[in-house]
């Protein structure tokens, strides 16, 4: 389903010269599977998961996508993917002037959809198990409720992957694991950007970074669910 090649993304810096946040990072994800993203501060991890998002285009090499050539994208046809793409992060980045239900129906509210916009944020209010804080606001809730608000908003337009930065990084750890069996029980394509080893171990695979590149091969979890 992903697949990058070649890819490398360098900012700007100071006095002529640039940062490379990737290099040269090629990778495979398959359909459906589970991958923990582990390196310390700086490694790249945010930045692999902007790039296969599209919030951030690579400098060079290229970004494959279920089809689609990410790295390639522009304007509509950007938004569009973006639009496909169901983004966690660690801080909930939830609108403080909107009640939870508003939240959850705010991606899609600029475009047509093939569903009742309302009734599927219900639902996925539900299936996290927020039903009765639809219209509460948000600084009304706990963390881990904030995050599960958050889980629902990603999944309003039905992504075909999930994109998780730091998502229990916020949370105390009771929490955060009832956290991470939501996000691993939606069998989507998800990659989640961690520093937390018990995270990885019930993930499908571990990629490891270090200073923008993989230092390692992936290792597999077989036993992840137990």
């Amino acid at each position: 389903m992903i697949a990058l090649t070649d890819v490398t993304k360098t900012y700007p810096g100071g006095q002529d010269h640039t940062l490379t946040a990737l290099r040269d990072i090629t990778l495979t994800i398959t359909d459906k599977e589970q991958v923990a993203l582990m390196g310390p501060s700086g490694s790249g991890k945010s930045t692999l998961l902007h790039l296969i998002g599209g919030l951030d285009a690579p400098t060079s090499g290229q970004i494959i996508v279920d089809g689609t050539a990410v790295h390639d994208l522009r304007g509509r046809a950007l938004a569009e993917y973006r639009q496909s793409i169901g983004f966690i992060f660690q801080r909930f980045n939830l609108i403080p002037t909107l009640n939870v239900l508003d939240n959850v129906i705010a991606p899609v509210i600029p475009y047509r959809t093939n569903f009742n916009k309302t009734a599927r944020a219900r639902e996925l209010l539900d299936r996290v198990g927020l039903a009765d804080r639809a219209t509460a606001p948000p600084a009304h809730l706990s963390g881990g409720q904030q995050q599960r608000v958050a889980i629902a908003r990603a999944l309003i337009n039905q992504p075909r992957l999930i994109l998780a930065d730091e998502p229990t990084g916020a949370l105390d750890t009771d929490t955060g694991t009832q956290i991470l069996d939501l996000i691993l029980s939606l069998e989507t394509t998800t990659i989640i950007a961690t520093h937390d080893a018990t995270i990885a171990a019930r993930c499908d695979r571990t990629i490891h970074t270090r200073d923008g590149t993989l230092t390692e091969p992936a290792s597999s979890h077989p036993d992840r669910h137990l």
